[in-house]
């Protein structure tokens, strides 16, 4: 399986010719993720992590229920094929393109006091690799997409989510927001974590791929 990460929390990964992508927001590279891909997943409906642009034409959409909410009051729902647009929430298993699917957690992380959280799923994909949106829903997996940085989030949050998962490897996504200052102090905290751990925890660039 390929893994490749694109703009701050969007990832594809390809698998026998077939390919599906997570999270294509408003700061993806325009068209690079979704070209030609079989399904689109979304954790919830921030714009870093949706938008309704990258949806046109895709095959099959799998979204939190709040994401399909949205579509639903849209004008332009019934351009969608909405017979291919599915609300998952957590427990739910379902496989696409390939790949087998199961859903984990159901709120995003808080991240204001006067807002109640939007329904956040997490993805794992094939056992091997999940990604939790935005929140840190401890799974036993290979493969981590820990958030990098976020307003609702610090560094000893991160370190405390590896350190609760313990993950073979890790790697930071979530980081379209950050300044190079930012990124030098995301690196090392989790340069110390791989150093205490033993394990592989770093951040990927965008469009860098990995063989999973």
């Amino acid at each position: 399986m390929k893994l490749t990460k694109y703009g701050h929390a969007c990832v594809r990964l390809e698998k026998d010719g077939r390919s599906l992508v997570i999270d294509p927001g408003e700061l993806t590279l325009e068209g690079a993720a979704t070209a030609g891909v079989d399904a689109v997943l979304i954790t919830h409906e921030h714009a870093d992590h949706y938008s309704l642009g990258r949806l046109w034409g895709i095959p099959e959409v799998y979204a939190s229920p709040g994401i399909v909410r949205i579509l639903e009051d849209l004008d332009d729902f019934r351009e969608l094929d909405h017979d291919n647009i599915h609300a998952v929430r957590e427990g739910d298993t379902f496989e696409v393109a390939g790949f087998n699917v199961r859903v984990f957690g159901e709120k995003h992380h808080l991240s204001n006091l006067d807002v109640p959280p939007v329904d956040n799923v997490g993805f794992l994909i094939d056992d091997e690799v999940f990604h939790p949106g935005d929140a840190l829903t401890r799974v036993d997996v290979p493969t981590l997409l820990v958030p990098g940085q976020a307003p609702w989030l610090t560094a000893p949050m991160t370190a405390a989510y590896l350190r609760a998962v313990r993950p073979e490897r890790a790697f930071a996504i979530h980081d379209g927001l950050v300044n190079k200052w930012g990124l030098e102090v995301m690196e090392r905290v989790l340069a110390m974590e791989s150093e205490r751990a033993g394990r592989p925890y770093r951040r990927m660039e965008i469009a860098e791929s990995v063989e999973l």
